[in-house]
């Protein structure tokens, strides 16, 4: 058993943080002494390394722990996208390094932004994100879908895909005028009631999802004509700024 003296100097973690972590549930203690004070196990060090791990990946800690309270939680899964996130981070700092290093040496200018691009992180994290069944907004859209038929799934998908079609309509506009935000109020408000509670948080990971290749995008730009799901994708991010 360790005190949370000795977990903060074990990981870095600051006791007013583990004491907020079980205040909230995240990371209760496995036991206290007859005075009070926590003391953790094993077990609660692998539950706060999948903290800190998905802290890395961009969870709130309420997400946090709807997942790893989640009885259908997949560690294993759950790793293989942490793993995948650090070697884009990894993949990053290098490019960075490689970059200042080639600065000092040919004393140039060197007017190259590529390394700073943290792009394909915020992807990914938004991504992984996304596939994780644990979370309250998942549990939420499951109890929606499984009310309706196949053929109201459908009027609701092709509801959605008509909102893009009106982003599509307005790719000439700004992004931060008052037509366009009122257009994101509006997708907001389609996604609340038609599949979970979307907050500007997650309605943001959706803009960035929305921006990355793959059948989102390709989705998007069938139903609002191509550069859609970028127009919308940096609307979003004015609109949730």
């Amino acid at each position: 058993m360790r005190t949370v003296n000795d977990v903060s100097r074990l990981t870095g973690v600051s006791i007013r943080t583990l004491q907020y972590y079980d205040r909230i549930g995240l990371l209760p203690p496995a036991q206290r002494t007859e005075a009070g004070y926590r003391l953790y196990d094993d077990t609660a060090l692998e539950r706060l390394q999948q903290i800190l791990l998905f802290r890395e990946l961009g969870f709130s800690l309420d997400e946090i722990k709807d997942i790893l309270d989640s009885p259908g939680f997949d560690r294993g899964r759950a790793l293989t996208q942490q793993i995948e996130l650090l070697m884009l981070k990894k993949q990053r700092l290098e490019a960075m390094i490689a970059l200042a290093r080639e600065i000092r040496e040919k004393g140039e200018k060197n007017m190259s932004f590529e390394a700073f691009d943290n792009k394909k992180i915020e992807e990914y994290a938004a991504r992984a994100k996304a596939e994780w069944g644990g979370t309250r907004e998942f549990a939420e859209y499951e109890q929606k879908s499984a009310a309706r038929t196949p053929e109201q799934e459908k009027a609701k998908a092709d509801e959605l895909m008509r909102v893009f079609a009106e982003f599509g309509a307005m790719r000439d506009k700004p992004v931060d005028s008052a037509v366009v935000r009122e257009q994101v109020r509006k997708l907001q408000r389609v996604i609340t009631e038609n599949y979970y509670t979307c907050t500007d948080e997650i309605l943001a990971s959706l803009g960035q999802m929305y921006a990355a290749g793959g059948e989102f995008r390709q989705n998007i730009d069938r139903a609002g004509g191509e550069g859609t799901a970028e127009f919308a994708s940096r609307a979003i991010a004015g609109y949730c700024k």
